[in-house]
């Protein structure tokens, strides 16, 4: 056993970040493994590894007892006494069994057998940090891809972006950098595997904390967020503080914040909204940038029913019921839209004398955004 083993191990624990006990017992593992298979023998041994000096040695471990069935792994009393006056029954009594021509044969087989310990470590190292970035947001280079998957590398290990997790608006071209969320994070045989997607809410969540300091610090925070990912999402924001404007600061100076999130995405529009605990204004500000004219709500039910203009109404429910959808999302309130005349029809919407307007205003959703995402 040469003294390099101990540089080596020094190596790997700098170089690999894999602690040397570990290492160290994968050693020994591998001897006592070697020393089995090419010995043929069954007994139970302890390797004793001295790194420093470059040494090893191996014991074998014999019970002692009254009477020996198995004289490979058991020890007369009698016998033991010679070794030893103080041995009684049930000790266990060591004996060098360091075979002459021990050293090669047990170097290949150890090389294997730490070779496997030492990516097994590896393997372990890696799941533990990224069990840890799960629902987080990385940067990664498209590899390759097949009919299910493609293959986005992370640095130290590749992951899976699924076809259904896939943006329906983007070509995926090896070497591309995207970004993709961390949405499951699995330990298998063959090591950690890694699921991403491109089409989660989070990830519009994330790119928002990333593109918005008031976000990342806390001073606005995002409520809810809808998405139909590679055509248009909403998302909902508040702030406490009565002085920080959320929709602003999420939309930044001359939409530069929300337009670096659009780019990353595509081109996926984005409504932003002020988030309200009033139900009534939180569904109004939802259905940007249609307008408004009445929210009745039906609270067992958690639904309820809007009013809009007549011309309004294809621009509330949106293409192929879009608009209202996201809405109901986003809101976690049904959303039942109806003109102001079928609404008048059915006795819903008040008499002329008894009308009041609730303007976008009112209810502070943000006009300009909306109708450049329109």
């Amino acid at each position: 056993m040469s003294s390099d083993l101990l540089d080596a191990l020094n190596i790997l624990e700098t170089e690999k970040g894999i602690s040397r006990d570990v290492l160290i017992d994968a050693i020994e593992a591998a001897l006592i493994s070697a020393y089995r298979r090419n010995f043929n023998q069954a007994q139970n041994v302890r390797i004793d590894l001295n790194l420093e000096k470059g040494t090893m040695r191996v014991f074998a471990r014999k019970d002692v007892v009254d009477e020996v069935f198995d004289p490979r792994l058991e020890i007369s009393l009698e016998e033991a006494k010679t070794i030893n006056p103080s041995y009684q029954i049930d000790d266990v009594v060591e004996m060098e069994v360091t075979p002459k021509d021990f050293g090669r044969i047990a170097a290949q087989t150890a090389k294997q057998v730490v070779t496997q310990r030492v990516r097994e470590a590896e393997r372990g190292i890696i799941y533990s940090e990224f069990i840890d970035r799960e629902e987080d947001i990385m940067t990664g280079i498209v590899q390759r891809q097949d009919s299910r998957f493609i293959y986005v590398s992370l640095g130290k290990i590749e992951a899976l972006l699924p076809a259904g997790e896939q943006m329906p608006n983007e070509q995926y071209k090896p070497h591309d950098r995207i970004k993709v969320f961390i949405t499951k994070v699995e330990k298998t045989s063959k090591g950690p595997q890694i699921f991403v997607s491109r089409t989660h809410p989070g990830l519009l969540k994330r790119l928002f904390e990333i593109e918005v300091p008031e976000i990342f610090d806390g001073t606005v925070e995002i409520k809810s967020v809808a998405r139909e990912a590679g055509d248009r999402s909403k998302i909902s924001v508040h702030s406490d503080n009565e002085e920080v404007d959320p929709v602003g600061s999420c939309v930044g100076q001359k939409g530069q914040r929300v337009q670096a999130i659009v780019n990353e995405l595509k081109g996926e529009k984005i409504d932003i909204v002020k988030w309200s605990e009033d139900p009534v204004v939180f569904v109004a500000n939802a259905l940007s940038p249609s307008k408004v004219l009445e929210v009745i709500v039906q609270e067992e039910e958690k639904a309820t029913t809007v009013v809009v203009p007549d011309y309004q109404l294809s621009l509330a429910i949106g293409k192929r019921g879009q608009n209202a959808r996201l809405a109901a999302k986003l809101t976690g309130w049904k959303i039942d839209i109806k003109s102001e005349t079928e609404a008048r029809a059915n006795g819903i919407y008040p008499v002329e004398e008894q009308e009041f307007l609730l303007s976008r205003d009112s209810f502070e959703s943000d006009d300009e955004f909306s109708e450049d995402n329109e």
